[in-house]
């Protein structure tokens, strides 16, 4: 039956089920205290913790135990799971999977290659070790037979060493240009590899052995994260055709506008600058008039010449520091890069 009643052990139950919703989402067990939390949360959507938590839990980000505690909230020690600082990363494209794949073919190719001039090395010095035998045998002859039997011999070796080259040369010229193919292949496989399939940019795989080679050039550098902010609802909003033409403009941008740098999509709306030769203070100074011009741009939707809205980024720089390794500079460029989230977007954090 319904009624009054009825309807409102509804409510309770769907507010029960977001509740759980928020704390699954957020890693928290059902304590007393989080549910207390995720109670005021859920039930003033339009008051201030509700809006804050919003805005920190945009683009899938979970809350931090400092976030919860800074709202008013309390976690229980041993209450929560630790909430990672960022989203999972963005796997290896199938494009990249596939160009990995075929430089993988292609050394297996070389290797092949190599097992042929092994073996035409050993054939030529096989044919040395038959010439080297007729000679001494010419020799133990007498001079009469010698003469008959050694011109018999010596057009004999004449021709086996005439047919030799010839094959020799057939094969050569073969393997020849396989390997004038195989270098094509290869070259092509691993820019491939090393490139992302839908902005035309280079990749993580690129970014990460840019790094690696630092060493061998002066500094200073600084690595800058960039996020593309609520790209999400771009998305939701007009489809991922449109995101796409967005990500590669916004790329497109960057590169433009940090030409002298490597500048990478790092994954998903995430991109990644390696600025040498620059330091700290410079780099953020340069990221931010970078970040002002494509604020300034004023996208529109190809189809309906329709105003998309304005395009914002969020970025983290920080400077790398002698002997440093990629995942340890990258990361807090990353957690520099939530900052810039947290305090409200369409900024630089530098540290």
């Amino acid at each position: 039956m319904g009624g009054p009643l009825a309807a409102r052990k509804d409510r309770e139950g769907d507010l029960f089920a977001q509740v759980g919703a928020f704390l699954s989402a957020q890693g928290l067990s059902p304590e007393p205290a989080h549910y207390s939390f995720a109670f005021d949360v859920i039930t003033n959507p339009a008051g201030a913790i509700a809006k804050a938590v919003d805005r920190l839990t945009d683009g899938g980000f979970r809350l931090s135990r400092a976030d919860i505690e800074k709202l008013g909230g309390n976690v229980v020690i041993g209450g929560s799971m630790p909430p990672p600082a960022r989203p999972a990363r963005t796997p290896p494209s199938p494009v990249e999977d596939q160009a990995i794949k075929l430089v993988e073919e292609t050394q297996a190719q070389v290797a092949g290659f190599a097992t042929m001039m092994r073996a035409m090395e050993d054939e030529t010095r096989g044919f040395g070790r038959d010439l080297a035998q007729s000679a001494a045998a010419i020799e133990r002859t007498s001079p009469v037979q010698a003469t008959t039997a050694g011109l018999d011999e010596i057009a004999r070796i004449t021709g086996s060493m005439l047919s030799r080259i010839r094959d020799a040369e057939v094969r050569l010229a073969q393997a020849t240009h396989e390997a004038n193919a195989l270098r094509a292949k290869l070259a092509e496989a691993n820019d491939t590899a090393r490139r992302d399939a839908l902005t035309g940019m280079p990749n993580r795989r690129a970014f990460d052995e840019a790094f690696g080679a630092r060493r061998e050039r002066d500094g200073p550098f600084c690595l800058a994260v960039c996020d593309i902010d609520r790209f999400k609802r771009i998305n939701d909003a007009h489809g991922h055709q449109v995101g796409d033409r967005v990500l590669s403009a916004v790329g497109q941008t960057l590169t433009d506008e940090c030409e002298g740098h490597l500048v990478v999509r790092h994954g998903g709306e995430e991109f990644a600058v390696l600025l040498h030769g620059i330091d700290l203070i410079d780099a953020a100074a340069h990221l931010d008039g970078v970040r002002g011009v494509i604020a300034g741009k004023r996208f529109r939707l190809r189809e309906s010449d329709e105003p998309l809205g304005q395009v914002t980024l969020s970025i983290g720089v920080t400077a790398v520091q002698c002997g440093e390794t990629v995942t340890t500079a990258f990361d807090r460029a990353d957690r520099l890069l939530y900052t810039a989230k947290a305090d409200g977007r369409d900024r630089v954090c530098a540290a």
